[in-house]
């Protein structure tokens, strides 16, 4: 059986006159991975902390299931924690670390070795139960605050940024461990962190925060093929999503600066369109061409992203090709793309904009 859906209510948060959060509301499936995501600053970790309880909200609320749980304190939430710095007790044991707080509520001893057992096996840590955590590397400690948040045996698990002390591959690695683990036990697992990256892979739903404010919430897939607005355009995706003003023409809309015409629209707004530069390839005379005055090259092994600037007025544009590209600073690349991979975005509002662009 899966955990418990968890819905936010107008929660926010302030600071004197600083809002930190502002009226968030979102439910969050139960059983499910989600993340929240977005830049420093932005809300993430006073979110986790008020849905444990540490802070208090100045307005709004938060419910596990249909239990308001507002007003209780943390214990009384049935939420387990695992924090950045893992917060592991420096002279207790592995062991003892996990089962401390079960020892604090007065779990009997048998019950409290029978989840302890139960815990080693599950994350491989056996053999490491003796040794205090200055012994340990960093994804053993990490194990070892998983160990204590689900011997807990709480239905939601909250985790802030718990892989960013690891290196690159064992951050990959600890990030599918942790997608297996909550498929196993169908916790509501809420995890925060600012990697895009980290956050598409692991996600079940991904909720974007911005300046407080939440800017999206959706599947991965729908958060990078059909974003809300600009931030989220240029958010995720790695490198971000071009951004391109578009400027009338006879009959439609061109991309500035060029003369090649990309769409025919009723309306007569300002737009931006949005390129993902992983939707641009060589051009073969199968979709609308750029000419990329070629400013560098970066050689990532299966691909190359090439920068530089189209149009007579110097638009920067990423292009993300295949292979290694053999090109030199100064060199015309000409490249094309499809445009039905075109995004359409308000050019004041930054929101996606609704109207189905009729081809050019």
């Amino acid at each position: 059986m899966g955990g418990p859906d968890l819905t936010l209510d107008r929660l926010t948060r302030r600071h004197g006159t600083n809002t930190v959060l502002n009226e968030l509301s979102l439910t969050l499936p139960g059983g499910r991975f989600s993340v929240l995501l977005g830049p420093s600053g932005c809300g993430k970790s006073t979110t986790l902390r008020l849905i444990a309880g540490l802070d208090e909200p100045s307005a709004g609320r938060v419910l596990i299931g249909r239990r308001d749980v507002t007003g209780l304190p943390p214990k009384a939430r049935g939420v387990a924690m695992v924090f950045q710095s893992y917060a592991l007790f420096p002279h207790l044991t592995a062991a003892e670390n996990i089962v401390f707080g079960l020892r604090a509520r007065s779990v009997p001893p048998t019950e409290r070795t029978k989840r302890l057992r139960w815990a080693a096996e599950l994350l491989d840590i056996g053999p490491l139960l003796s040794r205090r955590p200055a012994q340990l590397s960093g994804g053993q400690q990490q194990r070892v605050a998983l160990g204590r948040a689900i011997v807990a045996e709480a239905p939601v698990c909250l985790m802030d940024e718990p892989l960013s002390n690891l290196d690159a591959q064992l951050r990959a690695e600890m990030r599918r461990e942790l997608v297996g683990l909550q498929r196993r036990l169908g916790l509501t697992m809420l995890y925060v962190t600012h990697d895009q990256t980290e956050a598409m892979a692991m996600a079940d739903l991904v909720v974007l925060l911005r300046e407080g404010t939440l800017e999206q919430a959706a599947t991965p897939e729908v958060i990078y093929q059909r974003p809300a607005t600009c931030f989220a355009a240029r958010f995720i995706g790695a490198p971000p999503m071009n951004l391109l003003p578009l400027e009338r023409c006879e009959g439609g809309y061109v991309i500035a600066g060029t003369n090649a015409p990309v769409l025919a629209l009723p309306h007569d707004v300002p737009l931006l369109a949005g390129l993902r530069p992983e939707a641009l390839a060589y051009a073969k005379g199968n979709g609308r061409s750029l000419s990329l005055r070629l400013r560098y090259c970066e050689y990532l092994g299966a691909d190359t992203v090439l920068s530089g600037f189209i149009g007579s007025g110097a638009m920067p544009l990423v292009a993300r090709l295949p292979g290694r590209v053999a090109a030199d600073p100064g060199d015309a690349i000409m490249l094309e793309f499809d445009p039905l991979d075109l995004h359409l975005f308000d050019a004041v509002s930054g929101v996606r904009f609704a109207a189905d662009p009729i081809l050019a």
